[in-house]
């Protein structure tokens, strides 16, 4: 039965409440913990009982860190590197252009420099080298330095890591991997595939961040100083939270921590992009997704590839401030590029009519941003995307995919087949390599294989709610017991509430494609909403003529400090008349 009796919704949806055995366990769980139903609906769901209710609330990382040395290679990879920094040998960091790279190597440079030690930082440029190793770079790093620690890729760069053969080179990373391990001395990487999976769901910051306490307690048996390596956890958070990495076993204590990290705004680049980014108030998972990472991932997309890597390693203010800057200005950029490839793909996509992947492919597309887009169209469509910009014949793409459909290990299967010139990422996104005349049939091969997985794909038309809220209900100190639970995002979603019966006071746009809105019940204060991006979607325009009318109002709440005072609203997923 829908919630609310809503069959199909302003976007077409149909909304789905907890279930009864979830909320028969919540209800238990409140009479025994004391907390918020709307709390422990959460703790149902994710199947915690009430003694175990107080760690979840506040995960340890002591309680929930892995031992570094259940990974293959690590016992060999930390000691190589402990090695490297006390000999004084020349080091190399070759990371890849995103978030997760970009973290992953100012984890490095800052634990290096805690052992006064300096290294080179090599991220190759997206356009003229792409992703991951290249035969000219990794020959050229190995003739200057000891050792090479590829980043957040390497795993698949069999040719690459052998023109590197005149150093010792690690691969620290989270891509999938093939049946064979390329030539290095260590390969790091819960998913290669002789790994059991069980650490599967850590991204590439993740992994070097076990690599540094491994690395810790050679420094203790060498009776060497280690560094402070929770001061290092506001880089793994924003790393696990930009490349989506599930919020499960001890990335949450990595978020959880990481936030508190981040908050004492001790790191010179985060504070500046904080401040060009105008977040004032303590960090939250939602803002390293969605300002933090944008800005840092825009110099690998159209501008300069190390710049979110150098200003998040930065240690002097200005420089670090300056820094922030430029990729403040280049993600504007992004952005107005972004919005000119989007339309033309959506309207490929709309005038195909597929029903199994969305994919579209145009001449100059920037690869900085086709990543982008293709998250924009998995959203709009519901469906695994593909976007593909193609230049002298040769075709340069991401991937994105949505829950149950592996499309990682699906365009490896590609490349596999030669329909590809190369291509590999991990279950939820990707990148490929294809020439031009190969793109159509690539796409078609690659719809047959996740066909499967899709006809087992459920809901996948609705939107789940975790129940009613009323307006006097959302308060500052519910959102913050509800911040207990998290943090949310990849497989652990937000709470989402539905303000039932609401009056629409006012309707406004906010800039080219966002809404913003007032709302109240009888006797309630109003309450603001804002719909991000809901001018492209039904949503918006739905909505623009809702003034002095009723709806239900499906969203999750958010708190913002502006002046020092709190504000809480909602940020609206859903509407359908009351």
């Amino acid at each position: 039965m829908a919630f609310l009796g809503i069959e199909q919704s302003l976007t077409g949806r149909r909304w789905i409440g907890p279930e009864a055995p979830v909320e028969r366990l919540a209800e238990g769980l409140a009479q025994q913990t004391g907390l918020p139903l709307s709390v422990t609906r959460i703790l149902a769901e994710r199947g915690v009982e009430a003694a175990d209710a107080e760690s979840f609330l506040t995960p340890k990382l002591r309680d929930l860190l892995p031992d570094p040395l259940k990974l293959r290679d690590m016992e060999t990879a930390a000691e190589r590197l402990v090695d490297a920094t006390v000999k004084g040998q020349r080091i190399a960091i070759f990371a890849d252009y995103d978030v997760d790279g970009g973290s992953s190597a100012a984890l490095l440079l800052d634990w290096l420099r805690g052992q006064g030690r300096d290294a080179t930082l090599y991220i190759p440029d997206r356009i003229d080298e792409g992703y991951g190793p290249n035969v000219p770079a990794m020959s050229s790093l190995a003739a200057d330095h000891d050792l090479i620690i590829c980043v957040d890729c390497g795993t698949l760069s069999h040719d690459a890591l052998a023109a590197a053969a005149a150093a010792d080179v690690i691969v620290l990373d989270h891509h999938l991997g093939a049946e064979t391990l390329p030539p290095a001395l260590a390969v790091v990487n819960p998913n290669r595939t002789d790994e059991s999976g069980d650490l599967g769901y850590l991204c590439a910051a993740g992994v070097v961040f076990l690599t540094l306490v491994q690395a810790g307690r050679v420094l203790r048996k060498l009776e060497k100083p280690e560094p402070d390596l929770m001061a290092l956890l506001d880089l793994v958070a924003l790393a696990t939270i930009a490349d989506v990495a599930p919020l499960v076993g001890v990335n949450r204590a990595f978020v959880r921590q990481g936030l508190t990290v981040m908050a004492r705004r001790q790191r010179p680049g985060l504070v500046a992009l904080s401040d060009v980014a105008r977040l004032d108030g303590p960090p939250s998972a939602f803002h390293l997704g969605f300002l933090l990472g944008p800005r840092i991932n825009a110099g690998g997309r159209v501008g300069r590839a190390d710049l979110g890597a150098l200003c998040l390693a930065a240690r002097d203010p200005r420089e670090a401030l300056r820094l922030a800057e430029q990729l403040d200005e280049l993600n504007r950029e992004r952005r107005a590029i972004e919005s000119a490839v989007r339309e033309e793909a959506l309207a490929q996509v709309d005038a195909r009519g597929d029903t199994l992947l969305s994919w579209a492919a145009g001449q100059g597309w920037h690869p900085g941003v086709v990543g982008i887009v293709a998250a924009r169209i998995k959203e709009a469509t519901d469906r695994p995307s593909v976007v593909i910009g193609v230049e002298a014949g040769i075709g340069k793409g991401s991937a994105r995919s949505v829950p149950g459909v592996d499309l990682g290990r699906a365009i490896q299967r590609l490349a596999r087949e030669d329909l590809l010139i190369k291509g590999g990422g991990h279950e939820m996104a990707a990148g490929l390599t294809v020439a031009e005349e190969m793109i159509q049939p690539a796409m078609e091969r690659l719809a047959e294989l996740i066909s499967r997985d899709l006809e087992n794909r459920t809901g996948t038309n609705e939107l789940r709610v975790s129940g009613l809220l009323e307006s006097s209900g959302a308060t500052p100190q519910l959102y913050r017991q509800l911040e207990d639970a998290g943090p949310f995002g990849q497989a652990a979603p937000a709470p989402r509430f539905v303000f039932a019966d609401q009056l629409i006071d006012s309707v406004s746009t906010m800039g080219d494609n966002h809404l913003r809105l007032s709302f109240r019940s009888a006797g309630s204060p109003a309450l603001e909403a804002v719909a991000w991006g809901a001018m492209s979607g039904p949503l918006g325009p739905a909505l623009m003529g809702a003034k002095g009318r009723r709806f239900h109002l499906a969203g999750k709440l958010d708190l913002s400090t502006w002046g020092g005072r709190e504000r809480l609203r909602l940020r609206l997923d859903d509407a359908a008349s009351a």
